[in-house]
C-alpha cells in the first residue's frame, strides 16, 4: 500500500524530471490500451500545459528504451499526472508497461514538453479531432476546460476501429452530461458484436464535418491521430475553404518540443486566378477553365453530360477515367483506392492541375 501524503499545501513543490514518477493506478480504457496514473513521493505538484507530453525511461529486455507519450490527464488536476497508451502491432515500449508496470512501481521520466497546447488567451469554440490514442491531448484540454468552469463550446470528433476501442469514453460522456457546450460525436469503421450503435460509421468526411459542426470555420481545430488520417483532415479542411492559420496538428508518434521542429506540410491550395483546362477526349471539346473549377463544373459550362448525383464525392455516379494530366481530387468515399490507381477520377470533386484529359 503506498504510504503518501497528497493533501495539497503551500509547502509543495512542483515536480521535476530530476524525481522518478511513482505508479499509483493502472485502469485498462480499450483492448491493448490502459492509462497509467503518477504520483511524486515528495508530494510535489505538477505543472504544465494540456496537451504536452513525457518521456519516460522503459527497462524492457534487451536494454532501456524512451517512448513519448502524450499527456491525457489534466493541469487542473495537479497531484497526478497520467499517460494512455495503446499497443500496436511490434510495440516493445508500450507492451512491457501493459504486461509489467503495476501500482508502487517507479520509472524515470523527463519533460513535460511540447508545443501542442492551447494558447493563453483561449479561445471559446474548439473542434478537437482525433483518432485512436490521440484522442489523449484532446482528452487533456477537454478534461482542463471543463475543470477551468469555463463556457467554452467543444465539438469533439473520435474516430475509432470499433464502438469498444474509443477510449475514456464513459469520462467524456459524464462530462458532457454535466457540460452541455462539450458535444461529443464518435465516428467508427465496424460495430461491436451484438451490441448496437446509433452513431456515425464510416470514415471521417467533409459531410460528416458540416453535420457535426456547421459552424467549423469558426472554431480553432485541433487534430492528432495517423499521419494519413491528419493528412486527410487537412485535405478537407483546405477543400472546405478554413483558414489554416487556426489549424493545429501534432502525431502522436512524434511530438516536437520546439515551433522550428515542426513539419514541413506539402499542401495543394488551388489558386483562382491559375488558368487550366479539360479536354474531353470522346467529345473533342477542350474548356478552359480555372484550378478551383470542379471537371464536372467545366463539363457542364462546356454542354457535356456527365451523370452525377450528390456532387459532394459521397456516391460515385460521376466517375469518369482520367488520361492524362493531374488534378486534385478530395472524395467522402465514393471512389475506391483500386480506381484511383487505373485513373478514375470523380468529375464532382476533382479540379484540373493545368492540362488534363478524360475520357469523356
Amino acid at each position: 500500500m503506498l504510504q503518501l501524503d497528497l493533501r495539497a499545501s503551500e509547502d509543495d513543490g512542483i515536480w521535476t524530471d530530476a524525481e522518478p514518477l511513482l505508479c499509483c493506478a493502472v485502469v485498462p480504457e480499450a483492448p491493448n490500451t490502459a492509462t497509467f496514473s503518477f504520483v511524486a513521493r515528495s508530494g510535489a505538484q505538477f505543472r504544465y500545459e494540456p496537451g504536452q507530453f513525457l518521456t519516460l525511461e522503459l527497462p524492457v529486455s534487451g536494454g532501456t528504451i524512451w517512448k513519448t507519450y502524450t499527456i491525457s490527464s489534466s493541469p487542473s488536476r495537479p497531484l497526478t499526472i497520467a499517460v494512455t497508451v495503446k499497443a500496436q502491432a511490434g510495440s516493445v515500449g508500450t507492451r512491457w508497461m501493459l504486461d509489467h508496470l503495476k501500482p508502487g512501481m517507479e520509472i524515470k521520466a523527463t519533460g513535460p514538453a511540447g508545443i501542442f497546447t492551447m494558447p493563453r488567451k483561449e479561445s471559446k469554440k474548439y473542434l478537437f479531432i482525433s483518432a485512436g490514442s490521440g484522442i489523449t491531448p484532446s482528452l487533456s484540454m477537454t478534461t482542463y476546460l471543463y475543470d477551468r468552469g469555463t463556457d467554452t463550446d467543444i465539438t469533439f470528433v473520435h474516430c475509432a476501429h470499433r464502438p469498444q476501442d474509443i477510449i475514456a469514453r464513459q469520462r467524456l460522456e459524464q462530462m458532457a452530461s454535466r457540460v452541455p457546450s462539450i458535444r461529443l460525436f464518435f465516428i467508427v469503421e465496424e460495430d461491436d458484436p451484438y451490441r448496437v450503435w446509433t452513431g456515425f460509421r464510416g470514415r471521417l468526411n467533409q459531410l460528416m464535418i458540416g453535420l457535426i459542426a456547421g459552424d467549423y470555420l469558426e472554431r480553432e481545430v485541433y487534430c492528432c491521430g495517423p499521419e494519413p488520417f491528419m493528412d486527410a483532415v487537412r485535405e478537407m479542411l483546405i477543400a472546405l475553404g478554413y483558414d489554416m492559420e487556426h489549424y493545429h496538428q501534432e502525431s502522436f508518434a512524434a511530438p516536437v518540443k520546439k515551433e522550428e521542429q515542426l513539419p514541413e506540410h506539402d499542401d495543394v491550395i488551388l489558386d483562382e486566378d491559375s488558368a487550366a483546362s479539360v479536354l474531353f477526349a470522346k467529345s473533342e471539346v477542350t474548356a478552359e477553365c480555372k484550378e478551383t473549377d470542379t471537371v464536372l463544373a467545366v463539363a457542364r459550362g462546356a454542354g457535356i453530360v456527365i451523370p452525377s448525383g450528390c456532387t459532394f464525392g459521397v456516391c460515385g455516379t460521376c466517375k469518369i477515367r482520367k488520361t492524362g494530366g493531374e488534378v486534385h481530387m478530395v472524395h467522402n468515399g465514393g471512389i475506391s483506392d483500386d480506381d484511383i490507381a487505373e485513373g478514375y477520377i470523380l468529375a464532382c470533386c476533382s479540379r484540373p492541375i493545368g492540362a488534363v484529359e478524360v475520357e469523356v
